[in-house]
């Protein structure tokens, strides 16, 4: 499939289409592409009426596709009748639902090797758009934090600014911060300086902590009740404003900066329209699920020793150390950057999409129980 779809027309060609007949966008991608030297794929050629079986001009390469968020980039993007390069390290079954999302033979798999550079140049080489959203919530014994947020991005970068690509977005988190507790966040920011180091165009995404059907927050907390009837907090979890954000609208920004010519260059924070109390957003998401939601304040070393007994499963932890300091910040406020508004995106409430999440976590009874039994939850202002 790969061999047919990735057929690229030389630059060659470029001067013997009408100009007359031809769109802005066409005369700029051809434009663009005499200029780099590069072969013209033909997905870069915009035509047809808009919807998966058009072609809109995009060509992505999605690293890190097969996460939470990447399934809905990908929709998103095949919709739209993008071509989109899958590399993946996972076995075939595990990336079959991606095939659904876009038009036949628009969507590429290719194994590729994180650490191997010609694998990421092979990656992307007929590719317009670079998106990279690798990364996980822990540590294995082959990729720890530095490789995941680093290393990787910093190569991903490096080797699209040397293949001409204009548009690269880079995914990072709203509370990077060197001086962070956690050191997930730590990796965050030296990524993000790695990355605009090697690519001073890229876009960066900020999101805050996003929450979606397959998330690690929302689910992570209503999982608790497997636990027992409480739920531990530090310090109840009173001293945390969290703002989560949707994961759709987390993947309208991306496409709409890939489609936007001046978002280069800048840094995006998305969140969403409310900020709450850990404790309130959790006693939230409790009454939705119609669950007795009964909190205990723990201190940070006591939940840090229980975590520890996670973070040893070889596969998935549940959580880590490093995960409950991550939950327990307080999310950054950034006036100063634009945000899901300057993308034209209306960011959805917590209210408005809770129940799609926490419905699974409901006994029989109360599947079908109206959300408006459930007090919204008290927002704040700092």
């Amino acid at each position: 499939m790969a061999s047919i779809a990735l057929v690229s027309r030389p630059a060659s060609v470029l001067p013997k289409i009408s100009r007359g007949s031809c769109s802005p966008a066409v005369l700029s991608a051809a434009s663009v592409a005499a200029g780099q030297q590069r072969k013209l794929h033909h997905a870069v050629i915009p035509k047809g009426k808009g919807g998966r079986s058009s072609s809109s001009g995009i060509a992505a390469t999605v690293f890190g596709a097969t996460g939470f968020l990447g399934r809905y980039v990908v929709s998103r993007l095949g919709r739209i009748g993008s071509q989109i390069v899958i590399p993946h390290r996972c076995d075939q079954y595990d990336i079959m639902y991606f095939r659904p999302m876009g038009d036949l033979g628009q969507i590429i798999f290719m194994e590729w090797d994180a650490r191997n550079k010609d694998s990421i140049k092979q990656a992307l080489q007929h590719s317009n758009v670079v998106i990279n959203l690798v990364g996980r919530e822990w540590e294995t014994s082959n990729y720890g934090y530095d490789d995941m947020f680093v290393t990787i991005p910093q190569q991903i970068a490096k080797a699209a600014r040397e293949a001409g690509i204009t548009k690269f977005i880079h995914m990072s988190h709203l509370n990077a911060d060197i001086r962070s507790t956690s050191k997930y966040l730590r990796n965050k920011a030296v990524g993000e300086a790695a990355v605009r180091d090697e690519f001073p165009d890229a876009i960066i995404m900020k999101p805050s902590e996003m929450f979606g059907r397959e998330d690690r927050f929302f689910n992570y907390y209503a999982n608790m009740r497997w636990f027992g009837k409480a739920v531990p907090l530090i310090g109840l979890g009173k001293n945390t404003v969290k703002q989560p954000v949707h994961v759709v609208d987390v993947a309208k920004a991306i496409i709409n900066a890939v489609r936007d010519p001046d978002a280069n260059g800048k840094t995006y924070a998305l969140v969403g329209p409310n900020r709450y109390l850990l404790h309130d957003l959790v006693e939230y998401i409790y009454a939705v699920a119609h669950r007795p939601f009964v909190p205990y304040p723990l201190p940070r070393p006591l939940y840090h020793l229980a975590a520890r007994f996670f973070a040893m499963n070889p596969f998935e932890p549940w959580t880590s150390p490093d995960k409950i300091n991550r939950f327990h910040t307080t999310d950054m406020k950034h006036p100063g950057l634009p945000g899901l508004e300057d993308l034209g995106i209306t960011p959805s409430t917590v209210e408005q999409k809770a129940i799609e999440i926490l419905r699974r976590h409901r006994r029989f009874r109360y599947l079908e129980a109206d959300l408006d039994e459930a007090k919204p939850a008290k927002t704040v202002n700092y």
